[in-house]
């Protein structure tokens, strides 16, 4: 429900597939939005726009564009977040972007230049950001409750067709359009543990495409990063039975862990000891992405500094862009 006090936003979200559809629910459900679509593919358009009671639904970007618009959220393919970001910039218009920001990084200096210039609120939508025991977890480092971070460990892996059945007509087919296992899946806990433990500063990767049908791109991932003095370790795949996340931080006091099938993190600091959960929370599958909602429309009003800056989208991205070409080349790559 809204909150006294904070003023109802027209929001457009572009792109009508699932994670649009997402946002368009779960920018509802903060009770602060009155959302509207813009989706080329008139079936899927009048679907979303008659199933969530929209304001209004444009079948171009140019129509939207002609409209006003306090935020627009980009779920469209990675290769076209920026241009569409530049327009929306140029219209005075807020952004949150879907993750990565793009699949280079032409042009994106202009678009932070321009952001800054029209004073305008900007983020990218890391959703891991808005997990309690992720937030806590960065509390708990910040506070330097557990010492200095010397290592950090990411073991993970779902079966994509099942959470994801119609990959195969998506973005995700193309590394060009932001799919494969780094780009789609990895790029999420890349951006979590750069929060944790700071910037990756070299890194080296190996991935392959093992099982997924109807694609040729990675969806297994095993990455070796370096964040200044802190030694990482990514291993993910899209093919196993399982849905599990575990981002481990061994520290100089202590060892924390955020286990994300489970909702909770855990400490660890005597040797021998068993785990201490911290806390544990209970999420239905839509509650990180309302979180997220709010934490972008508090930013908006003033209230909240952005959850992910551009920069911090932008650095991941170099990540993102090193892990690719390491995987290509066999060799470490400075982001």
């Amino acid at each position: 429900m809204q909150n006294s006090g904070q003023s109802t936003r027209r929001v457009l979200v572009i792109g009508g597939g699932s994670i649009g559809e997402r946002h368009t629910r779960c920018f509802q459900k903060t009770g602060r939005a009155d959302v509207c679509l813009c989706e080329i593919n008139d079936d899927v358009r009048n679907r979303v726009a008659t199933e969530y009671g929209l304001s209004a639904a444009f079948s171009s970007f140019d129509a939207a564009l002609a409209e006003s618009f306090d935020a627009a959220v980009i779920c469209t393919p990675a290769h076209l977040h920026i241009q569409m970001a530049r327009q929306l910039a140029e219209h005075g218009v807020n952004l949150l972007i879907e993750k990565p920001l793009s699949t280079s990084l032409d042009d994106i200096d202009d678009l932070i230049k321009l952001v800054e210039a029209r004073g305008l609120a900007a983020s990218v939508a890391y959703v891991m950001r808005q997990h309690p025991a992720l937030q806590a977890m960065k509390a708990a480092l910040s506070d330097d409750r557990f010492g200095k971070p010397l290592q950090l460990v990411y073991v993970g892996g779902q079966h994509f067709p099942f959470y994801r059945p119609a990959y195969r007509e998506t973005y995700y087919t193309r590394r060009e359009t932001g799919g494969g296992a780094i780009q789609d899946a990895l790029t999420h806990m890349v951006n979590a543990a750069e929060w944790l433990v700071g910037p990756v500063t070299k890194l080296v990767a190996d991935a392959e495409h093992c099982i997924l049908d109807g694609t040729s791109v990675e969806d297994t991932v095993n990455l070796l990063t370096r964040h200044d003095r802190v030694i990482g370790s990514f291993s993910l795949n899209q093919h196993q039975a399982p849905n599990e996340t575990l981002l481990t931080v061994v520290c100089e006091r202590g060892t924390i862990r955020y286990e994300g099938h489970g909702n909770r993190w855990l400490s660890c600091s005597e040797p021998g000891a068993d785990w201490t959960v911290e806390e544990e929370c209970s999420l239905e599958r839509d509650d990180l992405f309302i979180r997220q909602a709010d934490a972008f429309l508090d930013h908006l009003d003033g209230t909240a500094p952005a959850a992910c800056t551009l920069a911090d989208g932008m650095q991941t991205l170099r990540v993102n862009l090193a892990a690719l070409k390491s995987t290509d080349s066999g060799i470490w790559i400075t982001p």
